[in-house]
């Protein structure tokens, strides 16, 4: 069993070693706040140096890519193979996978996408050389579920996510803003609750209508137009301003149905806005 070690022991740095632990790999661990392993079949070191000098794999799952550099040492990583977890931009994986390939260090990158490590359903991207996922992807097969390569651009599991994040957090900002609008007009949340799940239902079949349309580079209008949205927004986002809340999300929505009007795609279906 190959040598892993982590460096970050947040709740996901102490899944991830956990998970390495079980499945039998040795680990140490580094945290710089002391006191984190406890209770992790770990060896602990002493520094980050020493930590990244024990093993010939190195996981780093920390707070942010600013962290990431703070910790990662050049000497001690020579010939050794960074696993980085942390999330951030693509951009920022490019620029560290820079910094390792600069320094003799073979770097993936990758990412956890629904917060699970070590069972069925955890799901994991990773992307950088071929050669150095298909040489570690038996030791990352530790973290269970679906561990995916992406490709060979070390920002394309941060892409990934990024696309991701948005679907979940501008979802997340018309959850709680349409409870807060029904609240506006008198609507409990236990009242709106269930009608909401229903509403919501909708997205995963419209997901795979996107991606179909998206794909063909066609957009048919047959179901809804963006000029049958653009009227539905109105009175959404007239309510909205009536009852003084923020309309800046819909508003900004609105703002790109109304250059694909003016751009004479009223007629093509919503899906459209994807590529425009």
């Amino acid at each position: 069993m190959t040598p892993v070690t982590v460096l970050g022991l947040g709740p996901m740095g102490r899944a991830l070693a956990t998970a390495f632990a079980t499945a039998g790999h040795p680990t140490t661990v580094w945290n710089r706040t002391p006191g984190k392993a406890i209770g992790l079949d770990a060896a602990v070191a002493a520094s980050a140096a020493e930590a990244m000098s024990a093993s010939p794999v190195v996981v780093v799952c920390v707070l942010n890519y600013e962290a990431v550099r703070s910790i990662l040492d050049a000497e001690a990583l020579v010939g050794r193979t960074v696993v980085n977890l942390t999330g951030g931009s693509p951009a920022q994986a490019r620029e560290t996978a820079v910094w390792a390939g600069a320094h003799g260090i073979d770097y993936l990158d990758g990412v956890i996408l629904n917060g699970v490590v070590g069972g069925p359903e955890a799901a994991l991207l990773y992307s950088g050389p071929h050669e150095v996922y298909r040489a570690h992807r038996a030791t990352l097969a530790a973290l269970g579920g679906n561990g995916t390569y992406v490709g060979t651009d070390p920002g394309r599991s941060a892409g990934f996510n990024v696309s991701l994040l948005d679907l979940f957090w501008t979802s997340m900002f018309g959850v709680v803003h349409a409870f807060r609008l029904a609240a506006a007009q008198d609507i409990g949340a236990a009242d709106l609750r269930e009608h909401a799940k229903v509403m919501a239902g909708l997205v995963p079949e419209l997901v795979d209508v996107v991606a179909e349309h998206v794909e063909a580079g066609h957009f048919p209008g047959d179901a809804s137009t963006i000029e049958s949205a653009a009227s539905i927004l109105d009175d959404v986002i007239d309510t909205v301003r009536a009852d003084g809340l923020d309309d800046g999300v819909l508003s900004a929505g609105r703002a790109a149905v109304r250059r694909a009007v003016e751009a004479g795609y009223g007629s093509d279906g919503f899906s459209r806005l994807a590529v425009l």
